[in-house]
């Protein structure tokens, strides 16, 4: 007996055919639709916010940035010299060789025949002896050919020539909040040439130092956050373009994050004059006189809006019997207005021992002219 077996219909088949291809062609469409939608949006977040084409462009410009100031940086450096007043020779500063006991500070090349600028208290007085390291590693017996311990400058001459300097750039138009970078050597030997960042924070600043030797002003300062240590004393403050805009200095101890330098411009002149004629010779007006804002700490009920005030007049000096009295309000120098104590000796550095300069006073609210021939200081 055969067991009989339905053959399934032909009319089945081609429904079921026509379901599949149905059901894969829907399946297909979605999926293409789907993807067209994505493609679709990615692009428009791409076009028409614009945001993330922005911040990429941002990234790359920050990091064309970061190449530009490190390459600022490195030119700078190789400039920066180690100042000490012993010879190093210890290999270590954390054993017998401190920052005190070496007396280490920063210096800056500024000629090519080797002539370095640096702070006085760095460096000592004039025909005082130091030892100064490039950056190659090479060390060098230095002798002070300039120094003004009022300013807290000095210059130094080495056996040296053909040597990189820095680029002098123009304290006169700092503006408060621009990129600064301090490089000194902040402990020692081993830390040498250090960088720290910030921005200039303050203009114009004047602080009161007490020591040893009495109570003194340092005038006109540039602030600012970078972190200056002892040992970056005499380094360089220099701009965004690798232009050295002051020379570190002072450190408020008991705050955090300021710190001082002198403005570059009031050296120029000294620094020309040795690379022109490697020699120096400064004429000498004979006074001592502070800025107004001085004067609060001096004497609260003396108020005058411009000019300096003389508060010592040295005796036997080129000012001693020119007429000129203490307490007399200096308000210009050959017609040229001056407010402060800096500018006055940026002026007098410009001029030689004999050069004769009017003075422009005011006394008991009156105008007065004086006739002074300037001296050499001795």
């Amino acid at each position: 007996m055969f067991e009989y077996k339905r053959r399934p219909s032909k009319v089945k088949k081609v429904i079921l055919t026509a379901i599949l291809i149905i059901v894969v062609t829907l399946i297909t469409i979605f999926l293409y639709d789907m993807y067209i939608n994505i493609d679709v949006y990615s692009n428009e977040q791409v076009s028409n916010s614009g945001a993330t084409r922005l911040s990429y462009n941002e990234q790359e410009n920050q990091v064309q940035n970061n190449k530009s100031d490190s390459n600022v940086l490195e030119n700078v450096v190789k400039c920066v010299v180690g100042i000490s007043k012993i010879k190093n020779t210890g290999s270590s500063i954390f054993l017998n060789n401190s920052t005190e006991d070496l007396g280490l500070g920063t210096g800056m090349i500024v000629s090519s025949k080797g002539y370095i600028l640096t702070n006085w208290h760095v460096a000592g007085n004039k025909y005082s002896s130091c030892y100064v390291t490039l950056e190659n590693g090479s060390v060098y017996s230095g002798t002070v050919t300039w120094a003004d311990s009022d300013l807290d400058l000095a210059i130094v001459k080495i056996s040296a020539t053909n040597l990189e300097v820095v680029t002098l750039g123009d304290s006169d138009n700092i503006k408060l909040g621009e990129q600064t970078y301090a490089i000194g050597n902040p402990i020692g030997v081993e830390f040498q040439r250090t960088v720290t960042s910030g921005i200039i924070s303050g203009i114009d600043r004047t602080i009161k130092i007490d020591d040893e030797n009495g109570t003194s002003y340092m005038e006109d300062l540039i602030q600012t956050d970078a972190t200056i240590n002892p040992g970056n004393s005499g380094g360089p403050l220099i701009n965004s373009k690798g232009e050295v805009i002051g020379i570190n200095s002072v450190k408020i101890e008991n705050a955090e994050g300021i710190g001082f330098a002198i403005p570059i411009n009031i050296v120029k002149p000294i620094i020309e004059s040795f690379n022109t004629n490697d020699s120096f010779e400064e004429a000498n007006i004979g006074i001592f006189a502070y800025d107004k804002n001085v004067i609060p700490y001096l004497n609260s009920s003396l108020k005058f809006d411009s000019g300096i005030y003389v508060a010592q007049i040295t005796k036997n000096g080129p000012s001693y019997n020119s007429g000129l009295k203490e307490g007399d309000i200096i308000t210009k120098i050959d017609d040229i207005a001056i407010n402060k104590m800096s500018e006055l000796r940026r002026y007098i550095y410009t001029k030689k021992v004999g050069d004769e300069v009017k003075l422009t006073i005011l006394r008991n609210n009156r105008e007065y002219n004086i006739q002074i021939k300037l001296g050499k200081k001795v």
